[in-house]
C-alpha cells in the first residue's frame, strides 16, 4: 500500500508485522517526548517560584524539545509504513544521537542544578 495521501502514507488496515515493533518504537518516542515536557514544565515552574529566570528559560526550552519529539514521532510513524513494507532499514541515526545528547545534557544540567540548589543557594 504505497498510495500516498498528500505527503503521508495511508495507514494499513491490517498488520503486516505481528510483533508491531514500529508501533512500540513510536509509542516509546511519544513517552520520551511527554516525559521531557513534564520535566521541563516542572523545572520552569520551580524556577518561576524561586526567581531563577535562567532555569525557567531552560525549562521552557525542554518543553519545546519534548513537543518536537512528539510531533517527529507521529510523522516518523506514518512515514515508516512504506519503507517497512519494502524491507528497508527504519533506523534513524540522527534522531538517536539527538536524544542521546539531549538526555545526557539534561541529566548533567539536573545534577548541576541540584548541587547549586543544595550547596550554594541553600533553597532546598
Amino acid at each position: 500500500m504505497k498510495e500516498r495521501q498528500g505527503r503521508r502514507y495511508q495507514r494499513p488496515l491490517n498488520s503486516f508485522d505481528p510483533p508491531l515493533p514500529h508501533e512500540r518504537t513510536s509509542l516509546s518516542w511519544e513517552r520520551t517526548g511527554l516525559a521531557t515536557i513534564i520535566a521541563g514544565g516542572l523545572l520552569a515552574r520551580t524556577a518561576a517560584t524561586n526567581a531563577h529566570y535562567l532555569l525557567g528559560v531552560f525549562g521552557v526550552l525542554w518543553v519545546a524539545v519534548g513537543g518536537v519529539v512528539i510531533f517527529w514521532a507521529e510523522f516518523r510513524y506514518d512515514a515508516l509504513h512504506g519503507p517497512l513494507r519494502a524491507g528497508a532499514n527504519p533506523v534513524h541515526p540522527a534522531m538517536v544521537r539527538f536524544v542521546g545528547v539531549a538526555t545526557v545534557s539534561f541529566i548533567g544540567f539536573a545534577l548541576a542544578l541540584i548541587v547549586y540548589l543544595l550547596v550554594i543557594d541553600g533553597s532546598l
